[in-house]
This record gives C-alpha cells, sequence and structure tokens, in this order.
C-alpha cells in the first residue's frame, strides 16, 4: 500500500497548527491566570511552582515546537521544490538510477497540496521539458519522462525508431558508441523544441515495431524516456479504463512539476558506498 505524503504532510500541519491555536487562545491565558491568582495569593512564591503553573502539556509543546517547521516544509515542497529520485534507466544517459534531483513545482501553475488543484496559471510544458508526472493508470505513482508532443501535435514514431513531430523529422546526430557498452549501445544528441540533449538506442536487441501514430488531445501531453528503448512512457501505457483517444497520455491535472537539477547520485545506498556530487548540475 503506498503512502500519501502529501496528505500526512498536510494532517500533520493542521494538527500542530490547531494545538499551537488552542494553546495561543485557550490554554496559555489560563496558565498566566494561575500564576497571577498564585503570585496574589501567597507572600513567597516557590519558583517549583510557577514553573509547574506555566509548564505546557506535553501535546501543546510538541504541537508548537514542531508547527513551524512541518509548515514550511509543506510550502516548500507544494509551492516551490520538491527532491525526487530516479528509481530506473528510462531517462539515460541524461538522468542515471539513484540520481537525486529537484523539480520546480510553479513552472507549470500553483496547484493546491493533496487535490493538485492548479490556482494560478504560469506557464505551460515546452517540447523537450523533464517533466515529473502522476502516472495516468496509478496516480500514487510518479514518473519522469521528457515533453515530446504538445496539444495538437501528431507524434509518429517509425518503424527505423525515429521521432517525427508534426511530420517533421526530429533532428539527431548520432555520436557514437556508449562508454562501456562494447558497441551495444548508441548516442545521438538530439534537438526536441528548444533543448538539445542525449538519448541512446540499442543495437541489435530492440524489439522491431510498425510504424504508429498518435494526435495529442488539448489539455494532454505525450511523453517520451531518452532510453528509447528500454522506456515505459506514452508509446506504451494501456489502461482499459482510459477512452482510446487518451490512451498513452499525461492530462494537465497529473503535472507534478519540471526537473531542472541533479544535486547529488546515490545508485547504492549502503554503507560501503558513499554517495557521489560528481554528477551534480542543471539537466538538459
Amino acid at each position: 500500500m503506498s503512502i500519501n505524503f502529501p496528505l500526512l504532510l498536510v494532517l500533520a500541519v493542521a494538527i500542530t497548527g490547531v494545538l499551537a491555536l488552542v494553546d495561543l487562545l485557550y490554554l496559555a491565558p489560563r496558565r498566566k491566570q494561575a500564576v497571577e491568582r498564585y503570585k496574589a495569593d501567597t507572600a513567597q512564591t516557590d519558583p517549583a511552582v510557577l514553573d509547574a503553573l506555566n509548564k505546557e502539556p506535553l501535546m501543546v509543546e510538541y504541537g508548537k515546537s514542531f508547527f513551524p517547521v512541518l509548515a514550511i516544509v509543506l510550502i516548500l515542497r507544494s509551492f516551490l521544490v520538491e527532491p525526487f529520485q530516479i528509481p530506473s534507466g528510462s531517462m539515460k544517459p541524461t538522468l542515471e538510477v539513484g540520481d537525486f534531483i529537484l523539480v520546480n513545482k510553479f513552472a507549470y501553475g500553483i496547484r493546491l497540496p493533496v487535490i493538485d488543484t492548479k490556482i494560478i496559471p504560469i506557464a505551460d510544458p515546452q517540447r523537450g521539458d523533464v517533466m515529473v508526472f502522476r502516472y495516468p493508470s496509478d496516480p500514487d505513482i510518479n514518473y519522469i519522462k521528457r515533453v515530446v508532443g504538445l496539444p495538437g501535435d501528431v507524434i509518429r514514431y517509425t518503424s527505423d525508431r525515429r521521432l517525427l513531430v508534426n511530420e517533421q523529422p526530429v533532428a539527431e546526430t548520432l555520436l557514437g558508441e556508449e562508454a562501456g557498452s562494447l558497441g551495444s549501445t548508441l548516442l545521438y544528441r538530439e534537438q526536441l523544441g528548444a533543448v538539445e540533449h542525449l538519448i541512446r538506442k540499442e543495437m541489435g536487441r530492440y524489439r522491431i515495431e510498425p510504424d504508429r501514430q498518435w494526435t495529442v488531445p488539448e489539455g494532454h501531453y505525450f511523453m517520451m524516456g531518452d532510453n528509447r528503448d528500454n522506456s515505459n512512457d506514452s508509446r506504451y501505457w494501456a489502461d482499459a479504463e482510459i477512452p482510446p483517444e487518451l490512451q498513452g497520455m499525461v492530462p494537465d491535472r497529473n503535472i507534478v512539476g519540471k526537473a531542472f537539477a541533479v544535486w547529488m547520485s546515490w545508485p547504492d545506498p549502503k554503507l560501503s558506498h558513499l554517495p557521489s556530487f560528481s554528477r551534480v548540475g542543471v539537466i538538459h
């Protein structure tokens, strides 16, 4: 069973906030009154008694301590920046397994946490953006792919693994073998919209498929991984509960944000393996 962390965070902020508010409006004034009565009725006050009268209930003390921290985390995570870790190799060579990335949560608009309703539109995803989104067939799972098709685009992927957008071939330049692949993988430089980036294609062990074509509906996006022969993306998603014309498409409401930087890499988080910062940089 997956854990809805945003919901838990919102509940934690709400509970600790209520505790802090109850103390401010009700409990703290009562403690102050008790101290004043004690001082008025006692000629020589006992510091231990004063401490006892001023002491906050344990739950209130914890609530007041955690509320500002949790509130700041909620604001940062919901509206500004959220960290993610890359779990698979579908975005190689751009992103490696174990990369820790930062995602801009406001690049495509301000959304309310948990319900993900957009309240302030800012910008639309652009072709070539690396985007985190909730998987259409299971919104509890976050995916990361590259935006290939915008609303209204016609996307075609040919049997010889060429990508066409609105009948125009996407420019790609062969760079050579991927280091350490012994010729099994080739690297290409691709120009997708205004973004120049690397993609990889397998040699000799990829599935040959017929030409396929999709038209991207309004309010949806077509996503692909940079690891073209090892990516579960819009080309392959199928769900019986989704209308045929929306199969493989990511609706705008599922968008989480734009991935913009790698800040650490830790592919094997064990005590014998330390995190690496050699891949720190901007995501293209």
